[in-house]
């Protein structure tokens, strides 16, 4: 299918319909004026060049508008993350109304676990698995310890087999059967940012469902990479950040999902902030909380324009592109990327990251048998930018809103003279 070719990969990038779209990103370049290989996504985009156009646009308004913004505006402030929810909720596989940009990542975690990890004496405990990304494990043990649970006892971590690299889902199902009555949440990843695993999430859901328990995503690696398809999966929430694959900028909000059943539950439990209250009647000043129906109804404070600014410019370039050609795009580019590993014949290197396209998104994690960080250094020497995870491990994640096939032949014959 594939050929360990430069002609090849340039041949690909020819008959490719979304490479126009790398000319509208910033591509770092080297000391010498050449650009890297930038193969790092999964950490932090690149920059759309449209984002300083969009927060310019908000710059110029606020001068000349002052307060007058929040309604005046070309895109008025006070609705201003009502524009991103069309697009946002299309790359998740969500409703507009069950989607939010608002806050950080962790931040929003907090706030969904407020909402859905409700322990009771015999239903307390929480799994995620077992190298999730350690924010994630941070939240989930200060959540425990909130609520004067020993994280010894009340977490319970999804772990692969000895040996093995991967988690397993009749592993997972072993846990619920056995642990089900006395766990309240499943929080898993949807994208382990380690090994690239991507997870079954409907199945995770049907599974936590079944035995009675709250499931909740973290889409930080996959957002943007893979279609989670959230609304269908039935799960109760997700969340996200924006700087990864989505290209928001450093540091850029997060999003949140929260499925539509939730949406008018009053009942719920929920920190809550003025943003959050009913549009009609949040400026009267006077009102008790009257929180919005849907994943609005979460909000804490007034957005960050201008981050938002920088967001809207990505998610409108995902919604040109179309996130099912991108989708598809990234099947073949990682497919490659892997071909050209694979071709190397190397013993001391392999890729621990699922072979199956369908359990994977452009992350190849490839591991180094016997290396150090001394391996990635002459790497990025090389003119490659990519990410090293201890002990032995090089993540490279070709973007195909902004990456080509070339990107990738380059990487692996500067992988193969690195070796060397």
């Amino acid at each position: 299918m594939f050929e360990n070719s430069l002609e090849y990969a340039r041949k690909c990038d020819a008959s490719d319909a979304l490479a126009s779209f790398r000319k509208r990103f910033h591509i770092p370049k080297s000391a010498s004026g050449e650009p890297f290989v930038y193969l790092c996504g999964n950490s932090l985009g690149l920059q759309p060049k449209a984002a300083s156009e969009y927060i310019q646009k908000e710059l110029r308004d606020w001068s000349s508008l002052g307060v007058e913004g929040h309604t005046e505006a070309e895109h008025p402030w006070l609705p201003y993350h009502e524009f991103l929810s069309v697009n946002m909720a299309k790359i998740v596989g969500a409703k507009p109304s069950e989607v939010v940009i608002m806050n950080t990542l962790t931040t929003n975690l907090h706030l969904m676990m407020v909402t859905f990890f409700r322990p009771t004496k015999s239903r307390y405990k929480i799994v995620i698995e077992s190298d999730a990304f350690p924010s994630d494990k941070y939240a989930v043990e200060s959540q425990l310890k909130f609520h004067d649970i020993d994280p010894k006892d009340g977490l319970i971590l999804w772990k692969p087999r000895k040996g093995e690299e991967l988690c397993r889902f009749e592993d997972l199902e072993l846990i619920m059967k056995e642990h089900g009555d006395s766990i309240a949440l499943l929080m898993i990843g949807s994208t382990n940012y380690y090994t690239g695993q991507s997870f079954p999430l409907k199945k995770i859901v049907e599974l936590g469902h079944k035995h009675n328990t709250k499931v909740g995503f973290d889409l930080a690696h996959g957002v943007g990479n893979i279609q989670p398809n959230l609304h269908a999966s039935g799960a109760d929430f997700a969340v996200w950040c924006t700087y990864k694959y989505l290209n928001s900028g450093p540091g850029s909000l997060g999003g949140c999902f929260v499925h539509e059943r939730h949406a008018d539950d009053k009942d719920l439990k929920r920190f809550a902030g003025w943003w959050g209250h009913n549009k009609e009647t949040r400026f009267n000043m006077r009102h008790e909380f009257d929180a919005l129906s849907g994943a609005e109804g979460w909000q804490l404070s007034n957005p960050p324009i201008l981050s938002m600014a920088a967001i809207r410019a990505s998610l409108d370039t995902f919604a040109e592109a179309g996130f099912d050609n991108l989708r598809k795009k990234s099947v073949t580019l990682t497919g490659f990327l892997e071909f050209l590993i694979d071709d190397l014949k190397d013993d001391r290197i392999s890729i621990i990251t699922p072979r199956n396209p369908d359990e994977r998104g452009c992350q190849l994690s490839i591991q180094v048998k016997s290396a150090d960080k001394s391996l990635h250094t002459k790497l990025t020497e090389a003119g490659v930018i990519s990410d090293w995870r201890e002990p032995d491990v090089i993540r490279v994640a070709p973007a195909p809103l902004y990456n080509s096939y070339e990107d990738v032949f380059h990487f692996a014959t500067r992988l193969k003279d690195t070796l060397d």
